[in-house]
């Protein structure tokens, strides 16, 4: 056992969250104390972390939001949170400093860099978002969960993967049934961000299967509140039983019992899907600025595992003919499930913790 605090900064999406939730139970297990650093927004995320992790709540800001008088706040509001951050690190000083990215991550990594506190950062993308840009050099490790990542000049990375949550290992390489004349599950998940295109396409794909396809499916799909009652009548009128919902807090469940996911190509859901090993439709957000989702997706497309769509060439007709392909060919769906599963990186988490006791002198 040991008393060694170490603080993770994230927050924003689940994109963030996730792994740093990983992270943390991972830590757990191995004796530290662990507190989340985050905002307000982020503070809505922390659901599915356990209960010993203290939850440390600080102001933070983003410029992509609000209009000018709340983008002139911003910097104040970061102050303000890291200031705050300081504050509890001086009272219970950490023996490392984790960020995940995400602007709630800005207040607790400067605080670390004010109080010299060993810090890593975690870039679970191919290509570095906007806050760990900032921290790239200016922390002692960078670990990778995709690789290559692009890096900035000078600055070498560590591969650890994107850790996955307890029950996403639980389910690591759950035996896959293969497409066939028996009932089958499709886990449709879009992100928080841009999945109102996958809310209105994936219905309409489903409408176009044959009749016989068609009654042998259930859907499982996440639709936003301004999406769902569309997406509902949606699956009604094409005639399959779906199950819609604004939030599944059974993802790895729901996906170790389908036959086919289909979603973007976020660094978390790649990662879910290459641990239990399933066949994959994936569609990378097309308004990511960095196109990192495109780049998350390569070693599931490269390895077979994926079909990968851009979001400009998704229509009804081209997805439909991608679902159909996949659950008319048994042999073919099984080899995607085995060829995700040479992807996955089931000990990410421990990999990364690895880092952080080694930060702590361990």
């Amino acid at each position: 056992m040991t008393d060694k605090l170490l603080v993770i900064a994230a927050g924003g999406t689940g994109g963030h969250m996730f792994p740093a939730q990983a992270l943390a139970e991972e830590m757990l297990a191995r004796g530290w104390r662990v507190k989340l650093s985050t905002d307000p927004r982020g503070a809505r995320y922390t659901g599915g972390f356990p209960e010993a992790v203290q939850v440390e709540v600080v102001n933070s800001g983003t410029f992509a939001r609000g209009g000018l008088a709340a983008k002139l706040g911003v910097p104040l509001r970061i102050l303000g949170g890291a200031l705050a951050a300081w504050q509890q690190m001086r009272k219970d000083p950490p023996a490392v400093v984790a960020g995940f990215g995400g602007y709630p991550a800005l207040p607790a990594m400067i605080a670390a860099m004010l109080t010299k506190t060993p810090r890593l950062i975690h870039e679970q993308n191919g290509v570095l978002g906007r806050v760990n840009q900032v921290f790239a050099t200016r922390v002692d490790v960078v670990a990778c969960g995709t690789w290559p990542t692009e890096l900035p000049e000078g600055v070498e990375g560590v591969f650890t993967g994107n850790p996955v949550r307890g029950a996403v290992l639980e389910r690591a390489g759950a035996g896959y049934i293969a497409p066939g004349d028996w009932p089958m599950s499709v886990l449709a998940i879009g992100g928080s961000q841009g999945s109102r295109i996958l809310s209105q396409t994936i219905p309409q794909a489903m409408a176009l299967l044959p009749d016989n396809l068609k009654t042998q499916l259930r859907v499982s799909q996440q639709a936003r509140d301004e999406d769902y009652n569309d997406t509902v009548a949606a699956y009604a009128a094409a005639g399959v039983n779906a199950d819609v919902s604004r939030f599944f807090d059974d993802i790895p469940a729901r996906m170790s019992e389908c036959q086919l996911v289909i979603s973007r190509s976020g660094a978390s859901s790649v990662a879910d899907i290459s641990i239990i090993g399933r066949p994959s439709i994936l569609v990378p957000l097309a308004i990511a600025i960095r196109d990192e989702q495109s780049a998350n997706a390569k070693g599931l497309s490269a390895a077979g595992a994926a079909i990968v769509i851009p979001e400009s060439q998704l229509t009804p007709d081209v997805l439909a003919d991608h679902i159909y392909t996949v659950l008319t060919d048994a042999n073919g769906a099984t080899q995607m499930a085995n060829a995700a599963l040479t992807q996955g990186k089931p000990e990410a988490a421990s990999d990364l913790a690895d880092l952080v006791a080694q930060l702590a002198g361990e």
